[in-house]
């Protein structure tokens, strides 16, 4: 295995990584990148402020989608982020806003659905080309279950998502929410990287993972400390978290997050928050080092998976 450069240690702006590099579509990105969900919590402002922090700390990787505040998320991005910058932005499809709703987002699996997310977007963030556009399905992990047309055969999705990468409208593809025999049928599509609920307390994908390093691709978890509906473990609840925060001297959350960059190296991370000193805490849980006997007493907290359906 070569080296690694060394300027694969900086981003295009000069700032240390986050976590290191990583590698997503081929390209050199921060293992510790930026889930922009929360910006719909801040005002343009703020939202704007916090991505230039992100960008100051070194993340270099922004995952997003059109339907993240009815297109507030993507429109500031847009606004934010400079071609200078390098960053990576990555979106996805799969649902769209539904404002009116209790759930501020609905299903949208079909092709004819997927082709307009991806326009969507490509409006939204001002950008000829979405790099990676990521296919949230949904007959697997916690979230909203397809029914009625919503029912839609993987292979037809993963058809209009290659058009449009033939098109030139993304760059790559990706999978959420996707299971392992999903992802087997999918591989030759050519998938960049894989967006699965995972964390240190719910490793039911384990397997799913494993392929994913295999072949190479990206595995980048979401719910990263479990925890984010109700009956899902927190990983802040672990006694062997907690143990190994006091002794290390950092957060649960930065254990967490660290074990994960620890437990694969094709692990890519994209936190989420709207608070800056919490951005900071995230992209300095890529510095902590956890020992031999830290990482085997937390291999050995038992995982405790189950979907969730809403």
């Amino acid at each position: 295995m070569n080296p690694t450069a060394p300027s694969d240690h900086l981003t295009a702006s000069g700032a240390a990584r986050p976590g290191g590099p990583g590698a997503l579509m081929g390209r050199t990105v921060s293992r510790v990148g930026y889930g922009a969900m929360q910006l719909e919590r801040l005002d343009r402002d703020a939202a704007v402020a916090l991505l230039r922090r992100a960008v100051e700390l070194g993340i270099d990787h922004v995952d997003t989608a059109h339907f993240y505040g009815n297109g507030f998320v993507n429109e500031v991005i847009g606004a934010a982020l400079r071609p200078a910058d390098g960053v990576l932005v990555v979106s996805k499809v799969g649902a769209e806003p539904n404002p009116a709703g209790p759930v501020p987002l609905r299903l949208a699996q079909r092709p004819k659905q997927l082709r307009t997310a991806v326009e969507d977007n490509l409006r939204g963030l001002g950008v000829e080309q979405v790099p990676l556009v990521n296919l949230r399905r949904a007959d697997h992990g916690p979230g909203l279950r397809a029914q009625g047309d919503q029912v839609v055969d993987l292979d037809d999705q993963l058809a209009v998502l290659t058009e449009l990468r033939a098109e030139g409208k993304i760059g790559a593809i990706g999978l959420s929410s996707v299971t392992l025999e999903g992802l087997r049928r999918a591989l030759p599509a050519g998938i960049a990287c894989v967006q699965n609920a995972y964390s240190l307390v719910a490793r039911g994908d384990e397997d799913t993972l494993r392929l994913c390093l295999a072949e190479g691709i990206a595995w980048v978890p979401y719910f990263p400390l479990g925890g984010a509906f109700a009956g899902l473990p927190k990983i802040a609840d672990e006694p062997a978290v907690a143990a190994a925060a006091q002794a290390l001297g950092v957060s649960p959350a930065q254990i967490g997050l660290a074990w994960l960059l620890h437990h694969s190296q094709n692990t890519l991370l994209i936190p989420g928050t709207a608070d800056p000193a919490h951005l900071v805490a995230n992209a300095e849980a890529g510095s902590v080092v956890l020992d031999g006997e830290t990482l085997a007493a937390l291999d050995a907290v038992p995982s405790r998976t189950g979907d969730i359906a809403l």
